[in-house]
């Protein structure tokens, strides 16, 4: 798995309409809106099917870490297919954004996941400290 985190003073994710993948979320809602939180930008990629759970565990430690060090409570994950991965297969990557998202609330986090399989407009207004922009790779290995 793949990921950018930002740290950012807003952020807001809009559906505009229904992407390649034939596997997509409903929502309730086509706005995801939040203020002082850290974005998660998530690619699961076809290695972490061996072990989708362990890619999660794995990932959460790496978000907690940062959110903690930032002392920030808001996690938003947003499903991004564009880092350049070899991409798992969709039920996967919702598996591991779904359990990423229970692990995160466990630790206290309030969680905001956006939909999988959706194209959407992206306002993002990022910090700019030296640990506002962190990218990681995590693998079941």
């Amino acid at each position: 798995m793949r990921f950018l985190m930002l740290h950012v003073d807003s952020f807001c994710c809009r559906i505009t309409e229904k992407g390649r993948s034939k596997v997509y979320e409903d929502f309730d809602d086509p706005e995801t809106r939040v203020a002082e939180a850290l974005i998660v930008l998530s690619s699961v990629e076809k290695g972490d099917e061996r072990a989708p759970e362990v890619v999660a565990e794995r990932a959460v430690a790496e978000i907690e870490k940062l959110a903690r060090q930032l002392k920030v409570s808001v996690i938003v994950l947003h499903p991004f297919a564009h880092l350049f991965g070899e991409l798992s297969s969709p039920q996967v990557a919702i598996e591991v954004l779904q359990e990423a998202e229970r692990q995160l609330e466990e630790r206290g986090f309030t969680v905001r996941r956006t939909p999988f399989g959706w194209f959407n407009a992206l306002e993002i207004k990022a910090k700019g400290h030296p640990i506002s922009r962190v990218a990681r790779i995590v693998t079941p290995d």
